[in-house]
């Protein structure tokens, strides 16, 4: 019974978030802000990640290729699917729960808790509006960015690897890259980044939005809300991979 009517406020909350923005100067000066702190500022992990991703994941399948009738440039078509089909839009999207997530809940939750936002209401402002509209439209730009930037660093990672190693041949890997190219893939991984994007902003947003108990309730909201996000974000995954792949 909790849990139904959580998701009952959850979409309450959605409904007066999609609302007009009452003065878009300053609803522009939030937007920039956010994809400022929401997305920007997530280029420097997402890219480090990323780029070693991809080398373990050429590492490992060149140290599992030991039938000679396997050709070498399946590591690097190996590489490619992993990052474009999982890694980038999934397992970023877990890593961005934590950073982001966790960010969305605590700045809404110290919020709460310093009773801005009543006085956001007392001024008559749509505070869920204010608050939450902006960083959903700023995840929701940069997001696939940021996934796009995950594909590409994760191939070079397995290039890379190639180089400094010598246990295949880098010539080998970019034909393999160049095998088979199927740009549904990328469109699979895009509507999942896009999917997951919204995920990462609502649903912290709503943990913040509805904290109790002072401090220490932003922290246990702000661990929640990263619980819950990376747990509805596996769940999605499994049934998107159903219904668009499937």
């Amino acid at each position: 019974m909790k849990y139904l009517t959580n998701i009952g406020l959850y979409f309450m909350m959605l409904k007066k978030v999609f609302t007009k923005p009452e003065k878009w100067k300053v609803f522009k000066t939030v937007l920039i802000k956010e994809i400022e702190d929401l997305g920007v500022k997530s280029i420097g992990i997402v890219a480090f990640i990323s780029l070693f991703m991809g080398g373990v994941v050429a590492i490992q399948t060149s140290l599992n290729l030991n039938n000679p009738l396997i050709t070498s440039y399946l590591i690097g078509f190996a590489t490619k699917r992993s990052m474009i089909l999982e890694f980038a839009p999934t397992f970023i999207s877990v890593i961005l729960a934590g950073k982001v997530g966790s960010y969305i809940a605590s700045s809404i939750g110290t919020m709460r808790i310093t009773e801005q936002i009543d006085a956001l209401e007392v001024m008559g402002i749509n505070s869920l509006n204010y608050l939450v509209l902006p960083k959903i439209i700023a995840v929701l730009f940069f997001y696939p960015l940021l996934v796009m930037l995950a594909m590409t660093s994760g191939v070079f990672g397995g290039w890379l690897a190639a180089v400094l190693t010598g246990l295949f041949s880098s010539e080998q890997y970019i034909t393999g890259i160049q095998l088979d190219f199927d740009i549904t893939l990328i469109r699979y991984a895009i509507i999942k980044a896009t999917i997951f994007a919204f995920i990462i902003a609502t649903v912290p947003a709503y943990h913040g939005y509805h904290v109790k108990g002072g401090s220490l309730g932003v922290g246990r909201a702000s661990t929640q809300s990263v619980v819950w996000t990376m747990v509805i974000i596996i769940l999605l995954n499994y049934f998107l991979t159903q219904i668009i792949l499937g």
